[in-house]
């Protein structure tokens, strides 16, 4: 069985050298590159590769609509006449990666049995030119795990069940080695995954704080789960757009469910202030960047009463979020759901963080996706 210490055996030196190199020891001598996924992925490898004068040959999609379109002068095919044209010449780089579009190591296997020859994931090309495309949300540099080595081991040690232990080893084996085998098929009971939910306590005196509402999804769980037996909601979203789209959900509730919920249209952060904002609805709406400003609070100081427990997916912010609730973790008895997949070193940085903060954790990651949506559940022993 794979250890954390095997893991990160290899040198420093090693590790650059290795990542440097993959690409092109897996490119070989193919002829060209073909992007497999059109979308905004595939739109930022083609700026990345256009900048290094070695635009790719095509574009190909799953999208029946795309075909026979271009992206800035790059035909877009599908993936049988992709196959058919440059499976035996060209490299076919996988720029398809979101939770909805399925499993990386199947779209590569699909372009396999199409007959191309040399099919790689776009980590890789990242990894070789990373003042380029680096970082990009999670991806990042193998070697910058191997910096921070003392912290991904000590995290090792946090995680309390088999399966999040194997889960923890497998997500840093693809933040080193970019192994999308070994990850654990995703769940699709986020936040409220069966094994852990009766040991969170959600019952009729549940305080539930949910930071990073977007539309009142969680929050429509959570009504549902506890079917409506609850004490208090506090829901925290600041994009103006996602804030009216949750507003209208809490509105269709009944009227004795609605006036226990408490939504605002507020960052949550480590400081109270005004903070730079990015907007624009959907889930990519993030604090710390961006022209709009936007209030932001710290839950020590906004939340009067004890929570049972606290969602965390604001995009890369959860550390300040949670160093804002700090008084509130420290205190004890508020189980946490922090979202670990927005940087490369929030899977352990997060968890260590919280340990930190209160020793007296039980430590749980599950995978909601396929790197994206992992979850860290910290639940009083």
């Amino acid at each position: 069985m794979q250890t954390i210490d095997s893991l990160l055996s290899e040198s420093i030196g090693e590790c650059r050298a290795r990542e440097a190199g993959a690409f092109d020891r897996a490119h070989g001598t193919s002829a060209g590159i073909v992007l497999f996924g059109a979308g905004g992925l595939g739109r930022k490898t083609l700026q990345g590769l256009r900048a290094l004068g070695m635009a790719p040959v095509a574009f190909s999609d799953s999208k029946e609509s795309l075909w026979g379109q271009s992206i800035e002068g790059i035909e877009i095919l599908s993936p049988a006449d992709a196959a058919a044209r440059y499976g035996k010449t060209a490299t076919f780089v996988v720029t398809i990666w979101a939770e909805w579009a399925g499993r990386m190591e199947e779209q590569r296997q699909r372009l396999r049995e199409l007959g191309c020859r040399t099919v790689l994931p776009f980590t890789l090309l990242f990894w070789k030119f990373p003042d380029l495309f680096l970082p990009h949300i999670q991806v990042d540099l193998p070697s910058r795990v191997h910096e921070q080595a003392e912290d991904v081991i000590r995290c090792a040690d946090l995680w309390t069940d088999p399966a999040s232990q194997s889960e923890y080893l497998a997500q840093v084996r693809w933040r080193l080695f970019s192994d999308f085998e070994q990850l654990s098929p995703p769940s699709s009971d986020m936040y409220f995954p069966a094994d852990l939910i009766d040991r969170i306590g959600l019952d009729e005196h549940c305080v539930f704080v949910d930071v990073g509402a977007y539309d009142g999804d969680t929050v429509a769980s959570f009504v549902d789960r506890t079917r409506g037996r609850f004490r208090r909601v506090y829901a925290f979203e600041p994009d103006e757009a996602n804030f009216a789209a949750m507003q209208k959900r809490l509105a269709e509730m009944s009227e004795n469910v609605r006036l226990r919920i408490t939504a605002r249209r507020q960052a949550v952060g480590n400081q109270n202030g005004s903070m730079h904002f990015s907007e624009g609805g959907g889930t990519g709406s993030k604090v710390g960047a961006g022209a709009a400003t936007i209030e932001c609070v710290t839950l020590d100081s906004t939340i009067a009463e004890t929570p049972t427990y606290m969602k965390f997916d604001i995009e890369g912010f959860e550390p300040e979020a949670l160093a804002g609730a700090r008084g509130i973790i420290t205190k004890g008895g508020v189980a946490l759901a922090v979202c670990v997949y927005h940087l490369q070193d929030h899977l352990w940085k997060l968890p260590l963080m919280i340990h930190s903060f209160n020793p007296r954790y039980r430590f749980y990651l599950r995978p909601h996706g396929q790197i994206w949506e992992t979850v860290c559940y910290a639940i009083p022993a």
